[in-house]
């Protein structure tokens, strides 16, 4: 009987023990399908804030496409503010004159306008960079006066910086283009960025920190900003005021040459140039995406110690503009014979292409051919040209994204016989 009972109870046993793996594989079973239908959701769910997102992009591409201009369109000086204690860097809030919206810009991006300067013999163009936030009813743009070059002090200064500052008043007109440049942030991203302007090249970088800052974001934000002491530092108690109320933007201000009266900690940080030792002292890594602007010299130093850091080159992104020394007069260059033949068909000209010429720009303005043109960089596409017949090769790799069978004539030269509608 005690056998039979010991059998009857192993056999209840692994009756029970049968219906416990069974009830447990139903249940896995269950919850398998659960969970598989949602994360089937949660996949159909980002795919549609994909689409969504998508949808919107186009949207608001289309909508700013719609609010965009050709040619030029004048904007009305609403106030000047100067932003320095030296007063050589001043801050202009432009309004469309015609009381229509504006499109929004990626910060970073820049304005071109056309000065009617009564010394010149024709418009000045010039490009400078935007230097607040987007704003739905108003642009701005932060101007440095420039003086003669240091190495030539008896040459005049800067054409178009010192007419914005000397006879540019509230109440004004001035013509402008619609906002442009491939220099300028993912707003999308939250990539983290160090941002470095050097002297007036903070105005693009303090675009996009404004951006960040209004945005809300948490993105992680490196802020270098280097001038010689504060009589030249702009929008300090600006930087200052988002730097407490933002513990994700960090800011440094070198000064390199402080006045006795400049307060280390108080004024400025570090008592030297922006430089990547200084970079390797203060960031955590070097993983950052770096966008500057500043001095040529300081640019390309910091973007060689980069490379040389183990920073690829597709992290760092540079905005240039031509020195206005480089724009003032016309350069003496002789046609030649021989060589290859540049007509300029709108202005009649046919001439023998020089060697002395950098780029055909300035071998148009040599010959009396007016082409308009801003940076000097092949950033801007304002000298943009079509060509009628020829090829041109480039000195460097414009930034500008110019449209086939068109060149941009200010970082270009002929690779035989061309013909340009000019």
């Amino acid at each position: 009987m005690q056998s039979l009972a010991a059998n009857l109870w192993i056999v209840g046993a692994i009756a029970v023990g049968l219906v416990m793996v069974y009830a447990l594989v139903a249940l896995v079973d269950v919850v398998g399908r659960v969970y598989g239908a949602k994360a089937q959701r949660e996949r159909e769910l980002a795919l549609l804030e994909q689409r969504v997102a998508a949808a919107r992009k186009q949207r608001d591409a289309q909508q700013q496409q719609s609010l965009s201009w050709t040619g030029w369109r004048k904007f009305e000086v609403r106030r000047k503010f100067v932003e320095t204690g030296d007063n050589q860097l001043c801050s202009f809030y432009l309004y469309p004159h015609d009381g229509k919206p504006i499109p929004t810009f990626a910060p970073g991006q820049f304005l071109t306008f056309q000065l009617n300067i009564p010394e010149q013999s024709r418009p000045v163009v010039r490009c400078y960079s935007l230097s607040d936030a987007p704003r739905a009813d108003h642009y701005r743009v932060t101007i440095k006066r420039v003086p003669p070059p240091r190495n030539n002090p008896d040459a005049p200064p800067g054409v178009a910086s010192n007419f914005f500052h000397d006879q540019i008043n509230e109440g004004d007109l001035v013509d402008c283009k619609a906002p442009g440049g491939q220099f300028h942030i993912d707003m999308a991203s939250n990539t983290p960025v160090v941002l470095i302007g050097g002297g007036v090249g903070l105005t693009p970088v303090l675009s996009m920190l404004n951006a960040i800052d209004e945005a809300g974001t948490d993105r992680e934000v490196w802020f270098f900003y280097g001038v010689r002491h504060k009589l030249e530092h702009a929008m300090r108690t600006h930087l200052r005021e988002i730097a407490q109320r933002r513990p994700n933007v960090h800011l440094h201000v070198c000064y390199s040459n402080p006045e006795r009266e400049d307060k280390q900690g108080k004024d400025y940080e570090h008592a030297c140039r922006v430089s990547v030792d200084l970079f390797r002292k203060v960031l955590p890594s070097s993983n950052y995406e770096y966008y500057m602007c500043g001095p040529p010299p300081m640019m390309e130093q910091l973007v060689k110690d980069l490379e040389e850091w183990g920073v690829p080159a597709n992290k760092i992104h540079l905005e240039k503009f031509g020195p206005a020394s480089g724009r003032q007069g016309k350069k003496e260059i002789k046609p030649t014979s021989g060589g290859p033949q540049i007509v300029f068909k709108k202005s009649g000209v046919t001439v023998g292409w020089s060697a002395e010429a950098n780029n055909v720009w300035e071998f148009a303005d040599a010959n009396g051919v007016r082409i308009d043109c801003g940076c000097l960089e092949g950033n801007c596409g304002t000298c943009a040209t079509a060509i009628l017949k020829g090829e041109v090769e480039y000195n460097k790799k414009p930034e500008f994204e110019v449209e086939a069978g068109s060149c941009l004539t200010c970082c270009c030269k002929p690779k035989g016989d061309l013909e340009l509608d000019a």
